[in-house]
């Protein structure tokens, strides 16, 4: 397997995604399984996908990607903003193109944290009056 051109690290919630860039053919790995059998919904792959297709480097690029934690949603977003800071590194004058299409923007919303005396986050025991 050929050295990397460049590995960059994405988060998205508790998802945490490693994507290694690497000149070839188009062909997507996501934890040594198949793109389109990790990310089952077509929603999840276009996504997943958004900085490649931007650029229209789909087929010059070859991704071989490590995510761990979070769900479904959270790795997609996460390999997203990965794949993101590779094209970057690889060209920088992509940049601009990346960045007005919100790519290289981290999405900082997580699950709130459960409060004492209640059931979750913010929702409460049923009140009775008498």
């Amino acid at each position: 397997m050929a050295t990397p051109l460049t590995q960059t690290t994405g988060r998205r919630k508790r998802a945490i995604a490693r994507a290694r860039l690497r000149p070839g053919t188009g062909v997507i790995t996501v934890n040594g399984r198949a793109f389109e059998s990790y990310f089952t919904t077509p929603a999840h792959r276009m996504e997943a996908s958004e900085p490649l297709r931007t650029l229209d480097a789909e087929e010059r690029f070859d991704v071989d990607a490590t995510i761990t934690g979070g769900g479904i949603s959270g790795q997609a977003g996460a390999l997203r903003m990965a794949l993101a800071r590779s094209l970057v590194e690889t060209d920088p004058e992509t940049r601009p193109t990346l960045k007005k299409a919100g790519l290289l923007t981290r999405d900082a919303r997580k699950k709130e944290s459960k409060k004492y005396g209640l059931k979750k986050a913010r929702k409460a025991p049923q009140f009775t009056k008498r």
